[in-house]
């Protein structure tokens, strides 16, 4: 009798799951703050990476910017130390001043923070790295309130033509490093139950496509992780520590450039504008959402993924160009590897 009573409690909260999931969707949440937290972005240097940088230093983060190229996360860091300046010049008293702080209202003035940003040199790729990395982080900035996990790289290679270094760096970057950057930081987490961690994954770890097996698999991989992780920190009853997933369609970053469906379909399913899916992720992030799929159809080819046949799929595949979107990609980046070898008499 009283698995009975249990399971009919079970459905009455599995019901109130879709009534709060649908009143999100009607009244939207209301943000967190972030201000004076801190907050590591890894792949800061470039791409989503440095839009995450921005945006969260618009909302006053501590920022801590990891990237194995330095340059490119120092000139991150430069755009994020001109967010700061602007967010503590004065506003006009007419509320016209060109600062990105006239839209905060009646404010005058908000405190000043000082230098807010801190770069580092890290390969996600390789563990010693990451935990050397996280440990002058904790030293020299202090516990981490925000890990983005967002760095990420593709091979561009057909699975026979992919070299094995290639396809292990995939993995190792895409959903190795997810391991060791939440090791390293999650501890800390638990004990004081406080924290976020942000998964950046992909449409293509939901449902695949031809000739990038290795970053279809990378990213399955990180959300399997994301996930158990998730059902981990339920389990153990830390209701302070959120996880968020963002699976975005093909971004226009230049990372899958030359990519393409059937060109009657491309303009109902453009790549997405880098700006709108940070702000997307940003939306989800700061009002706890466990996952955000952009754009919404994503989640209805998710499902339907999920209930067809393998040869339904594929014939839905064929008639919107997505079995072979992937192959003018790798033919360019096949040609520019060629041109540079012949350049560098290889």
């Amino acid at each position: 009798m009283i698995i009975i009573a249990e399971f009919f409690v079970v459905i009455l909260k599995v019901l109130w799951a879709f009534v709060t999931a649908g009143a999100k969707w009607v009244v939207r949440p209301k943000e967190k703050s972030v201000a004076g937290q801190v907050c590591v972005i890894t792949g800061a240097g470039s791409g989503l990476g440095r839009l995450f940088a921005k945006e969260f230093a618009r909302r006053r983060a501590i920022l801590v910017l990891w990237d194995i190229n330095s340059q490119s996360n120092e000139e991150t860091a430069e755009m994020v130390r001109q967010i700061y300046h602007e967010l503590d010049t004065p506003v006009n008293k007419d509320g016209k001043s060109a600062s990105l702080r006239s839209h905060l209202g009646s404010l005058t003035r908000l405190p000043t923070l000082g230098p807010q940003v801190y770069t580092y040199v890290c390969d996600v790729g390789k563990r010693e790295s990451v935990y050397s990395t996280a440990e002058k982080v904790r030293r020299e900035v202090g516990e981490v309130d925000i890990l983005i996990n967002n760095a990420g790289v593709v091979s561009g290679h057909h699975l026979l033509e992919c070299p094995d270094e290639l396809i292990e760096r995939t993995m190792v970057v895409n959903c190795h490093a997810h391991f060791w950057t939440t090791k390293a930081f999650l501890p800390k987490m638990l004990e004081l139950n406080h924290g976020h961690i942000v998964t950046v994954a992909s449409s293509l770890g939901l449902f695949s496509t031809a000739g990038v097996e290795d970053y279809c698999a990378s990213k399955f991989g990180a959300i399997g992780f994301h996930e158990s992780l998730s059902h981990e920190l339920k389990a153990s009853e830390k209701d302070g520590i959120n996880m968020t997933l963002v699976c975005p369609y093909l971004v226009d970053t230049g990372m899958f450039k030359g990519c393409r469906i059937r060109k009657e379909i491309e303009p109902f399913l453009p790549p997405l504008k880098p700006e709108f899916c940070v702000t997307q992720a940003m939306r989800a992030i700061l009002t706890d959402q466990p996952m955000i799929c952009t754009p919404r159809i994503v989640y209805m080819v998710n499902f339907m993924k999920s209930i067809l046949p393998f040869e339904a799929i594929v014939c839905m595949y064929r008639f919107l160009g997505a079995d072979k979107c992937m192959y003018p990609f790798l033919a360019q980046r096949k040609e520019a590897m060629n041109n540079n070898e012949a350049k560098n008499g290889i």
